[in-house]
């Protein structure tokens, strides 16, 4: 009863998340704007005539003036629809639908989900061939075998864009890429083993070719299917495709076949791999039951008499998930973005090889935090990356794209594949563009960065990435076995004292050194040598910042657990003086049409005229670091004097200051955002204000406002946060907030990297 009742509960999520809010799971957006008739004239009548024209005289000029280049047709008739079978066209729109939702999650590709009342394959074909025009590329989902052979082979020949059949060739791929590295961990190779596949399907026939093309032989691979063994002279239930992995003469099951196999791979039916079957296998036996929903075998009746077993399955609740995601939108992005007229050997096999390269290399924070409760570290438990690994995209489509050139089916070539790779890059991380510029200033100087919290997850998995893509030194604070453990446990490469310095807070040489320094600086504000030593055996905020005031590191970062004005108070203590202190804190909201900056969101909570003017001079600082030129708001309930209020009056004041001296940026207010953001509105209420556009940046007369402005864009908006940005403190310390991702971490550590006088 409590199954059932479970199931409905299931049910009923899912129609309702196809539903609401409203049905379906794909809109269309406009990408240029269409406010006025100028839009109207350009984007229509008369202006898309010289469109047109130019794809009239140049056929290839489409990709430059449309949207042809990035869109993809996910195209079904419905006879064989995941594992609800022949279902038809219209009812298969849900999972076309889903696909789509996919390649634009993933991969950033446009798509139309096509339905086709065409259960003729000739006839589909025909179809399909004369969609050419409107796309990029076709994925062919969900047609029943042997048809979808005989629909795909006609639309290759036929068309001059990529057409790829996501059931064989997909599936195909990633187990390719499972297979390879399942060898590894066993210790064997493509072209000694024996394989045994259940299956005679189209995944099951384009898995066994992919095989072959890796290194398996041809007499080494046993097809068997519902009756049995494929064998030469068989007559039932053959196709041709069957027909090139025959085996002998003579009937036989999969029971008197599977002896001696090292790789059992299954696209059948639940059930059909039994314990005893197993036993029969070679040593290390690498079973891959794809079958859904339920496998050939379950992993736990499989280890019962081959306890070393790899296995991998099509589930998500077991470990090596074989899922096409991790291959069809990356192997289309990269033919799409260098015009590939097909998708050849040499880019699936690009394909295999960057998926499997992948899983060896350490996993990334955001794979590990989408999946927290698996251990990500390249073993028989993790054969293949995760769907959310963030670098697929990188890794995937440009080792796709690259073997398109070098097989020469690339229409537009690259001139430089790693400006691809960033460009790639940045599409998946949001803040990968607007933090170049930042990367490459701390490029420039090696600067020794100390993370307070070194224990953490996200801190170590940070130490790898700056480690890996910097020249900076992190120095962690914490206990040396409990971060080795960790490390190990993440899957990480790095090692306290091998690849960082550490500082260990209950046993550390330099702790009188230390503490003798914390009491000096404080010993005239209550501080006692008592309370010092405690301080520096337990507060690692305190241990960071003594560091840097002694030379021994640039920079602190801080705050990943614990309230930032707890960490700014320790942080003042030790690195404020006459000339450096705390300004304010600056958060980069990278959002959907740019960047927009917001301060003060921690530092002061009703900050002075002096303070407010600080913060909008610090601020124009920093958000030049990133290349964009500063245009900052002074914000208010007030506008231009209509009101007055405490608010009001103290940014009136910060203005005059600010006036009273030449300023190299662009500074208004006392303004609403509304009016701080449109430009239109703007003009009309003060036609002779100063600032030209919107603004980038906005300061606030009380931290509520401006940490509500930063979490409403965060939460409702999917603003992703860089910072919070300590400013005033020439660089040497900066207090992030516990939502920080390593990612972030990252970031902040390259901001953290630069010399200060480079920035002013």
């Amino acid at each position: 009863m409590a199954e059932n009742s479970t199931n409905e509960t299931l049910r009923q999520a899912a129609l309702a998340y196809h539903e609401f809010p409203k049905p379906g799971k794909l809109e269309i957006r406009a990408t240029k704007p269409m406010a006025n008739g100028r839009d109207l004239a350009r984007a229509y009548s008369p202006g898309v005539a010289e469109a047109c024209l130019e794809i009239k005289d140049n056929p290839n000029e489409a990709a430059r003036y449309t949207a042809k280049q990035n869109l993809v047709a996910v195209i079904s008739n419905g006879t064989a629809v995941l594992g609800l079978g022949n279902i038809g066209a219209l009812a298969s729109k849900p999972v076309m639908e889903g696909k789509a939702v996919l390649f634009k999650k993933f991969a950033g590709i446009d798509c139309f989900d096509i339905e086709v009342n065409e259960p003729d394959p000739e006839k589909l074909a025909e179809i399909v061939c004369a969609l050419e025009p409107t796309f990029g590329a076709v994925n062919l989902e969900d047609i029943k075998a042997p048809d979808c052979f005989i629909v795909e082979r006609i639309c290759r020949e036929r068309m001059n864009i990529p057409v790829f059949h996501d059931d064989q060739h997909g599936t195909a791929i990633v187990v390719g890429a499972a297979a390879t590295n399942a060898l590894r961990v066993a210790d064997k190779t493509f072209e000694d083993i024996k394989i045994v596949s259940t299956g005679g399907g189209a995944a099951g026939i384009a898995c066994l070719n992919m095989l072959l093309k890796l290194g398996v032989r041809r007499e080494n691979v046993w097809l068997c299917d519902i009756e049995g063994l494929v064998y030469e002279g068989r007559e039932k239930d053959m196709t041709p495709q069957k027909a090139e992995f025959a085996q002998g003469s003579s009937p036989a099951s999969l029971g008197d076949v599977i002896e001696g196999a090292d790789l059992f791979l299954g696209l059948s039916g639940p059930g059909v791999l039994k314990p005893e079957m197993v036993a029969k296998m070679a040593a290390r036996p690498i079973i891959f039951a794809l079958a859904n929903p339920t496998p050939e075998i379950m992993p736990d009746l499989a280890r019962e008499v081959a306890p070393d077993a790899i296995i991998a399955t099509g589930r998500s609740d077991f470990p090596n998930q074989v899922n096409n995601v991790l291959c069809f939108p990356f192997i289309f992005r990269g033919a799409l973005d260098v015009g590939a007229t097909t998708i050849n050997d040499e880019m699936e096999i690009a394909c295999v090889e960057g998926i499997a390269a992948l899983a060896r290399a350490t996993t990334s924070a955001e794979a590990a935090a989408a999946y927290s409760s698996e251990q990500l570290t390249f073993g028989a438990d993790y054969l293949i990356p995760k769907p959310f690994d963030p670098r697929l995209s990188a890794v995937v489509s440009s080792s796709v794209a690259k073997a398109a050139m070098e097989s020469g089916v690339a229409a537009r070539p690259l001139e430089d594949m790693e400006a691809y790779k960033q460009k790639l890059r940045a599409s998946v991380y949001k803040s990968a563009l607007l933090m170049r510029p930042v990367f490459e200033a701390a490029a420039t100087a090696s600067r020794k960065i100390v993370f307070a919290e070194g224990e953490d997850e996200r801190v170590l998995r940070a130490a790898q990435a700056i480690l890996e893509d910097t020249t900076e030194q992190p120095i962690l604070i914490g206990r040396p076995e409990v971060i080795a453990m960790r490390c190990e446990r993440l899957g990480l490469e790095i090692r306290p004292d091998r690849d960082f310095h550490l500082v260990n807070p209950e046993n550390d040489p330099r702790y009188r050194d230390y503490w003798e320094t914390y009491h000096a600086v404080l010993a005239r504000r209550g501080v006692t040598p008592d309370i010092a030593r405690a301080v520096m055996r337990t507060n690692t905020t305190a241990i960071g910042a003594v560091m840097v005031q002694r030379g021994e590191a640039d920079s602190l970062i801080c705050g990943t657990f614990g309230e930032f004005r707890w960490h700014l108070n320790y942080v003042t203590q030790m690195l404020s003086d006459a000339d450096k202190h705390p300004q304010g804190a600056l958060s980069l909201m990278i959002l959907e049409d740019g960047p927009l900056f917001i301060a003060d969101t921690h530092v002061h909570i009703v900050p002075t005229p002096e303070q407010i003017a600080e913060t909008a001079i610090g601020a124009a600082r920093h958000v030049r670091r990133f290349g964009v030129t500063p245009k900052i708001a002074l914000c208010s309930q007030s506008q231009f004097g209509n009101q007055q209020s405490d608010s009001a009056d103290r940014i009136r004041a910060a203005i005059a200051l600010l006036d009273s001296e030449t300023r190299d940026f662009c500074y208004e207010g006392e303004m609403n955002v509304e009016a701080a953001l449109d430009a239109d509105l703007r003009e009309r209420l003060m036609p002779d204000n100063r600032m030209d556009g919107a603004a980038n940046t906005l300061i606030f007369a009380h931290a509520d406002a401006a940490s509500g402005v930063r979490n409403i864009l965060k939460m409702k908006a999917q603003g992703l946060e860089v910072g919070p940005i300590l400013m005033g403190l020439g660089n040497r310390a900066h207090i992030v907030t516990p939502s920080i991702t390593a990612r972030g971490l990252l970031n902040m550590a390259a901001i953290a990297g630069t010399p200060v006088e480079q920035y002013g």
